[in-house]
């Protein structure tokens, strides 16, 4: 089985950090999974269940298209040590990765999506950057906002959303799933016109 691209969900493992700001990407991979499951012509399956990552393999049917799913179980700081293993043997362009992230420099319910560039001091993304070697991989920033003046950012992202955010949340997380299939079907370009779409369309 030859594989099309990489999708990578960054967050950390473990009960503590289950629905915090800092775990949007394993949120966003949670949401894509369910998805999946609900359509006829998809199919997602548990490929591996490791130490250092989870591992699922996303197609559709009678297509040989075969994407790897990841969530990264090293902690968000040594993100890229997981993905780097699975790209080596994946053999796929660097272009065909997508990493899903939390941003703070965008207001919740805002996801963009761009490739290279800088990273913002976001340790996921900086591990990600030193193991492959490039910064040339495409990113969905998934937007979590910043704290209020005077509140300490490292504990506001390792936070739970709060009950007033989860609506927004969640609307969000949706958009994110349909960019993801644009990325899929159409690659970085496809992606931005849906993101385009989502966020001009009429209320």
């Amino acid at each position: 089985m030859s594989v099309t691209g990489i999708i990578c969900g960054l967050g950390n493992p473990g009960p503590r950090y289950v629905f915090t700001r800092h775990n949007a990407g394993f949120m966003v991979l949670d949401r894509l999974i369910q998805s999946a499951e609900e359509i006829t012509d998809e199919q997602v399956r548990l490929k591996n269940e490791a130490a250092h990552d989870i591992l699922w393999e996303w197609g559709r049917l009678y297509s040989p298209d075969k994407w790897l799913l990841i969530k990264p179980l090293t902690f968000m700081n040594r993100s890229g040590v997981a993905l780097s293993k699975v790209f080596s043997k994946a053999m796929v362009d660097v272009d065909r990765i997508l990493v899903i992230h939390d941003e703070v420099d965008l207001p919740l319910g805002k996801i963009q999506i761009k490739s290279g560039g800088g990273l913002a001091g976001h340790k996921g993304l900086l591990s990600i950057a030193n193991e492959l070697g490039t910064r040339d991989f495409a990113r969905l920033r998934f937007g979590v906002g910043r704290p209020e003046a005077g509140l300490d950012l490292s504990r506001y992202v390792l936070d739970k959303f709060l009950s007033t955010e989860i609506n927004l949340r969640d609307e969000a997380l949706d958009m994110a799933v349909q960019v993801i299939r644009s990325f899929r079907d159409q690659g970085l370009m496809g992606a931005r016109d849906k993101i385009s779409i989502l966020f001009n369309k009429p209320k």
